[in-house]
């Protein structure tokens, strides 16, 4: 049986990840919606950051695949629902962002020539680009490790208090018990005096 603790923390971790989500693919739509309008360096400079911003994307609807798990059952087919939109979304975004890089025209700008001695200066510039992202990711990584880990240790002192006052309301319960029988223990005895006195009353 599923600890409710787990359950209740399952979904705001769910929660937390789709919010992210939901902010990453806002950014990502205005991004493209630039990009069509640049050309060159800047072009290039957005369709990098687009892309960190597309595999971020990815990377937080992998999290919620694997958190939806600890949602209640009941709540599950929304958000296999809302999963499937989510992924349909992001194939469409990265099938734009495709057709804007394969652009080289706008890429380059006045620049672009088929001309091989250009490829060098690419490949560079392209390292330093997956660097970055590389660096991006990392970053992105640890902020969600950091977030899950604080959701965590709030889930536990949650936790750890209701524990503390079931605890409190048994001694609480038992103490009770206890004065209850004590509270017997003397009507009885006044029950036994009451009789002794009133046959003692009888015989005199």
């Amino acid at each position: 049986m599923a600890n409710p603790l787990d359950t209740d923390a399952g979904t705001e971790l769910f929660k937390h990840y789709e919010t992210e989500y939901q902010l990453v693919q806002a950014d990502l739509v205005q991004k493209l919606d630039q990009i069509a309008e640049l050309s060159g360096e800047p072009r290039k400079a957005a369709l990098s950051t687009a892309e960190r911003a597309l595999e971020e994307a990815g990377e937080l609807l992998d999290q919620m695949q694997m958190e939806k798990q600890n949602v209640p059952s009941a709540q599950r087919a929304a958000i296999n629902r809302r999963l499937r939109d989510y992924k349909t979304d992001v194939d469409g975004y990265r099938r734009k962002l495709r057709s804007l890089a394969d652009d080289r025209s706008a890429l380059f700008g006045g620049r672009y020539t088929d001309n091989p001695s250009s490829s060098s200066a690419d490949a560079n510039f392209e390292q330093r680009q997956q660097l970055l992202s590389g660096t991006d990711r990392l970053d992105r990584s640890t902020q969600r490790l950091k977030a899950s880990q604080a959701l965590a240790n709030d889930t536990e002192a949650i936790g750890a208090s209701t524990l503390t006052q079931l605890q409190q309301q048994r001694e609480t319960i038992e103490h009770t018990t206890r004065v209850l029988y004590e509270s017997e223990g003397y009507v009885d005895r006044s029950i036994k005096s009451l009789k002794g006195i009133a046959r003692w009353l009888q015989i005199g």
